[in-house]
């Protein structure tokens, strides 16, 4: 008869199994892998490229200090959180602490553990640091249709100008993610009378791919018509297959390679300087805020703006309405001052 004995070789060891049978032995894998590295596994494939990149960032600072502190990072006891916590608010933002709250929160659920960051004491303290140290999360400005307008002037009439014009024009107007825009392959474009219909084959909250439609309608003036510049730099661009957007080299020839999500910041940053604005205060989430806010100023409904970003977050498109509609309706605007 078989027979399983769990064998330790030294208290830092992981138990192992050897199955006995007869005169056989088979030592298999431990029972109880690394439990840290178990957590990055499930993590890994649960979350988003750039989230996930940015838990492990926050998960590995999080294990410095406790190293430092010769204390448990998994699991953690409360009172480490919040000596952590304590220690990070001296030097940084409220948005920052948050994040690794929940890198903290993702990993001990991860692993099977309840999170300490759900205990009140957790919860008392942020309530006391966002009270302490004030620090509002920075919010880069949206791109509204007067700065779209201006950076499209300042674009050279060259293959480089040429795609930056349809990804800038196309980005805003599909209120695409810097992702969802750089993932776009051509196979994901059809034209049709009424427009462009784009696929988003996945994005932040579609990690299973099922994609949605994205539809854009033809502008009424040429010079900045996501449609047609879209055309335009397939035709000059030659583009049959693959990524749609992709780098032209300082000699202006294109090349094979998909432009990273970075690239779209940067020719954001590059145009809106070239339009005289202060491109320290424009990232790549601009083009997406500003087409939210712009269409509420143009009282587009809050379905119809949800529908065409994607967003599944009512709080964060009621967001944008508020800041579209500011002068809307607004009782200083009938004082005769």
């Amino acid at each position: 008869m078989s027979s399983i004995i769990e064998l330790t070789n030294n208290e830092n060891e992981n138990p192992m199994v050897i199955v006995a049978d007869g005169e056989n032995e088979h030592q298999l894998q431990p029972v109880q892998p690394n439990i840290e590295t178990k957590a990055a596994e499930y993590m890994a494939h649960a979350k988003a490229k750039n989230t996930l990149a940015a838990y492990r960032k926050d998960w590995d600072n999080f294990c410095r200090f406790c190293n430092l502190a010769g204390v448990s990072p998994l699991p953690a006891q409360v009172s480490t959180v919040v000596a952590y916590l304590t220690t990070q608010a001296e030097n940084h933002k409220v948005s920052t602490l948050e994040r690794r709250i929940a890198s903290i929160s993702q990993a001990h659920q991860a692993a099977g553990f309840s999170t300490p960051t759900s205990d009140m004491q957790v919860r008392v303290l942020m309530q006391g640091i966002r009270r302490t140290i004030r620090t509002a999360q920075t919010a880069k400005n949206p791109i509204l249709i007067n700065d779209i307008k201006a950076m499209i002037n300042t674009l050279p009439d060259n293959l480089l100008g040429i795609r930056d014009r349809a990804l800038l024009l196309v980005g805003f107007a599909g209120g695409f993610r810097r992702s969802e825009i750089v993932n776009i392959n051509i196979e994901d474009t059809s034209f049709s009378r009424e427009g462009l219909t784009i696929i988003i084959r996945n994005s932040k909250t579609d990690q299973e791919g099922s994609g949605r439609k994205v539809g854009i309608a033809y502008g009424s003036n040429c010079n900045t018509c996501p449609v047609r510049s879209l055309q335009a730099w397939i035709e000059q661009s030659g583009i049959t297959s693959g990524p749609l957007f992709r780098s032209v080299n300082r000699h202006g020839h294109l090349r094979e390679g998909r432009l990273s999500d970075k690239s779209v910041a940067l020719i954001i940053k590059r145009t809106a300087e070239a339009a005289g604005l202060d491109s320290s205060k424009y990232s790549g989430h601009s083009l997406r805020a500003g087409l939210a806010t712009s269409a509420a100023a143009a009282g587009v409904s809050e379905r119809a703006i949800m529908k065409q970003t994607g967003h599944r977050s009512q709080a964060m498109v009621r967001k944008y309405i508020r800041e579209g509609s500011l002068f809307l309706d607004n009782a200083s605007c009938s004082l005769g001052l």
